[in-house]
């Protein structure tokens, strides 16, 4: 198993500031967990600040310190957004990986510089790439021959030239679900490697006076434990960098994007690289092999998501009702579930959890944690084992800070969690919790329902 390495936090199972030996109740960030449930309610997301600068630290500083050439971590926003996680990661120097023109509206309205940004996605439509280009954005990664037809169009209209990457698919498989594997050859993500000619032609020609060809971008999945895809898709890259340099009179591109994709520890089983590990192998291999084909060393562009916001994030739950069937695990019921966390149900995600109000009380049962939503599928984690439980317990969940607030969801009109974000003793909150107001605000009844209405009384 991986030994912990304080400098990379992907490779905790829990918040770096998580204290189980603070009094009454474990802590996080110096606030008790006792504290948040009782001030702000469940479910509750909970991301620790201190984990997450040193998640944007272990990318920054050991690009700066291992790579020789320029680099820039670009942080995925889809992993977990809002306006006070992009001003934190501002802070730290990271760029930004966005995917929609929601991602592109948050990174504006938070003051983000956006020539830090890249426009990533498979089909961005005219108003998000007019909106990419009104407001800047550093690079735009062409996903198909569509972007770039629309790309073209919209910079002709308004005067604008886009610094362009081109997302190819290499090829490469990786050992993760097959809902997160974007590499291998049928994904639908990017360029097939047979379309590459055609697209940096028409980029040289017919585009020329819109687009400027920067690099190119690749993405192998998501949740990878493995260093050996990423030197092998260094590899894949450069030799394309290097037969474009060949046939198109000296090209040199300026960009290679690698991509993210780190895993993390969701559970004692597993055994990431941690971050400062894997960049210098990716170093190393880019210098060599640069070196081998005596090609310029490129700007490296990564793009981590998971591993810098999944650790720093736990949601807490109250205990709500059981059920025992005999001869199966009990039922355990909290008060959120799928709707707050889609993972174990879209693809048999594993979490680590604590009853956090019994740390010091010995393991009774082991039961499957269940939430309220009217599925049968959702069910958070099977087969915990837990002390006694009564209705009010607080469990507490580790590993939630990516993909479970950007994907949830008011199933059963329940409303979303509140996120809040923990320093040095105090809270301060990134999204308010939604009300029933909120779940409506959006609704409307169509006049003719309202007239059959007043008929119908009308009639009485």
């Amino acid at each position: 198993m991986t030994t912990p390495n304080p400098a990379s936090p992907n490779t905790h199972l829990k918040p770096i500031t998580f204290n189980e030996n603070s009094g009454q109740s474990p802590s996080i960030g110096g606030v008790s967990v006792k504290d948040l449930v009782e001030h702000y309610g469940t479910p509750l997301y909970v991301m620790d600040e201190a984990t997450l600068r040193a998640s944007a630290q272990s990318y920054r500083k050991t690009l700066d310190t291992v790579y020789p050439a320029a680099s820039l971590p670009l942080y995925a926003c889809k992993a977990n957004m809002n306006m006070g996680l992009i001003k934190l990661m501002e802070q730290e120097g990271m760029g930004l990986d966005v995917v929609s023109g929601g991602e592109i509206y948050t990174a504006v309205q938070a003051g983000f510089p956006m020539e830090r940004v890249l426009f990533n996605g498979n089909n961005k439509t005219a108003e998000e790439i007019q909106m990419a280009l009104i407001h800047g954005v550093g690079r735009i990664s062409a996903d198909n021959f569509h972007d770039l037809s629309l790309i073209h169009q919209i910079g002709t209209a308004l005067n604008k030239k886009a610094d362009v990457l081109l997302r190819i698919t290499p090829g490469i498989e990786c050992h993760t679900h097959d809902y997160i594997k974007t590499g291998q050859v049928d994904s639908k993500f990017g360029f097939d490697l047979s379309q590459l000619p055609m697209a940096i032609g028409m980029i040289l020609d017919e585009y020329q006076e819109t687009i400027t060809l920067k690099g190119l971008h690749a993405h192998i999945g998501s949740q990878i434990f493995e260093t050996r895809p990423y030197t092998d898709l260094i590899e894949v890259m450069m030799n394309i960098y290097y037969n474009i340099r060949e046939q198109y009179d000296g090209l040199i591109l300026e960009d290679l994007d690698l991509g993210g994709g780190l895993g993390i520890m969701y559970s004692s089983q597993d055994d990431p690289p941690s971050v400062p590990e894997a960049i210098q192998l990716i170093s190393d291999k880019l210098v060599s092999y640069a070196q081998k084909l005596q090609y310029p060393l490129p700007r490296l562009l990564m793009e981590p998501g998971r591993s810098m916001a999944a650790p720093a994030g736990m949601t807490l739950y109250r205990v709500g009702s059981m059920k025992e069937v005999p001869g199966f695990n009990k039922f355990v019921a909290i008060d959120g579930g799928m709707g707050d966390n889609i993972r174990p149900a879209l693809y048999q995600a594993a979490y680590t959890a604590i009853i956090a109000n019994k740390l010091n009380q010995p393991v009774a049962e082991t039961v499957n944690i269940v939430g309220k939503y009217c599925e049968s599928g959702d069910v958070l984690i099977k087969n915990l084992e837990v002390p006694a439980l009564e209705a009010g317990d607080i469990l507490a969940v580790f590993g939630t800070g990516a993909y479970n607030y950007s994907m949830s969801s008011n199933y059963n009109r329940f409303p979303r969690p509140a996120m809040v974000i923990v320093e040095n003793g105090k809270t301060h909150v990134l999204v308010q919790r939604e009300t029933y107001d909120t779940i409506i605000q959006q609704d409307l009844i169509p006049n003719h329902l309202r007239e059959v209405e007043a008929a119908a009384c009308a009639n009485i």
